[in-house]
């Protein structure tokens, strides 16, 4: 087998639909679940990548709803990363809001080969059941949870404190908190093994760098663990420094070298991989979601479909007044959600979703 994207020119499916006994405020379900009802949004529900053989690399539903809009994307994450899909998104915003011709920041759509690696990428497999894994997890509950810039102030000074330095960030003090969050509310013995997936991209990782414009799929995981005994035993400085330290590990001599081990013995990520003692960590606040205005004013939220959805993923959003504030979205099955609620540790962080109020006029 092998893989390449030979563009046709047959564009984008886009798909407009109603639901109008739907309203905005049924969506943001401020403090509750996230409703299951905005799965129906997304094209392409329960496909993988594999099947962009016959699907659309990128789908987009507008669904009109009773007092305002959901657009909704499905993109074939093979084809691009988090990075090149929000750079993609604002772009395809900023023509239609500013009827500019040549948007301000030029996708680069030239390849980069590492170590003389060029496509079509022969793969030593002859029939899709040898890598692909339709997962179909059990029912889970789906939250929202707002951190806010003085909030997260605090966890990241707490967790530099712990750790005697200044070098931890943000993001890697949301991470290190709800690894041990979700740890404790799974009740996991002292001695069961707990892994900590977090993305990461690569393009100013690599020597030389690739351009920030890059569209593609530049990323890796970074796998860090520990026993529950040792994640819990330590306080969130020693888990924040494990992350913070992985992710200065992740230099260009670690990312060549992860590419020619994945060439020697290529393999694939399955959801199924995501057990009780994993917590996966993806998307970033970093990307500018509500700055993606098409002319309509800025978006009142953020939300996603069932692509990906497992026990223990969590998704970090750029929370919605700014200032360095985030949203989590969490799945865990029931129980566990349940005690994540109700954790000390959590509930010492979180706030409440912000107000219906505050997001519309």
């Amino acid at each position: 087998m092998s893989v390449f994207i030979d563009c046709n020119n047959e564009g984008v499916e886009f798909v407009h639909a109603e639901a109008k006994s739907i309203s905005v405020g049924d969506v943001l379900a401020a403090s509750s679940d996230v409703p299951d009802f905005i799965k129906s949004f997304f094209q392409l529900d329960g496909a993988s990548n594999y099947d962009g053989h016959s699907f659309p690399l990128l789908a987009v539903q507008l669904t009109v709803l009773a007092d305002g809009i959901f657009l909704a994307y499905s993109f074939n994450h093979a084809a691009s990363d988090g990075t090149s899909f929000w750079h993609f998104m604002n772009t395809w915003a900023e023509i239609s809001r500013t009827k500019t011709t040549v948007p301000s920041r030029p996708p680069v759509h030239d390849r980069y080969f590492m170590d003389g690696v060029k496509p079509p990428l022969k793969l030593p497999f002859s029939h899709e059941s040898e890598f692909l894994d339709r997962h179909s997890p059990p029912p889970l509950r789906e939250k929202m949870f707002h951190f806010s810039s003085e909030a997260i102030a605090k966890l990241k000074a707490k967790a530099n404190q712990e750790s005697g330095t200044n070098n931890i960030s943000s993001y890697q003090s949301i991470s290190a908190l709800i690894w041990r969050c979700i740890s404790r509310a799974r009740g996991l013995p002292e001695d069961k093994l707990t892994t900590c997936r977090v993305s990461i991209q690569n393009r100013a990782k690599l020597q030389p760098s690739l351009s920030p414009n890059y569209f593609g799929n530049s990323i890796n995981t970074l796998c860090m663990t520990a026993t529950a005994g040792e994640l819990l035993r330590n306080g969130i400085g020693w888990a924040a420094w494990r992350i913070h330290e992985a992710v200065v590990a992740h230099r260009d001599d670690a990312i060549r070298g992860t590419v020619r081990n994945w060439m020697e013995a290529p393999v694939f990520y399955k959801l199924s991989l995501v057990d009780e003692s994993t917590v996966a960590i993806s998307s970033s606040p970093r990307f500018d979601m509500y700055g993606c205005e098409f002319g309509w004013g800025k978006a009142v939220a953020l939300r996603s479909g069932s692509a990906n959805k497992v026990d223990g993923k969590v998704m970090h959003y750029p929370g919605w007044e700014g200032g360095g504030s985030v949203d989590l979205e969490v799945c865990l099955l029931p129980k566990f959600m349940t005690a994540l609620e109700s954790d000390p540790e959590f509930k010492e962080v979180v706030s409440p979703a912000v107000p219906l109020q505050v997001h519309l006029p």
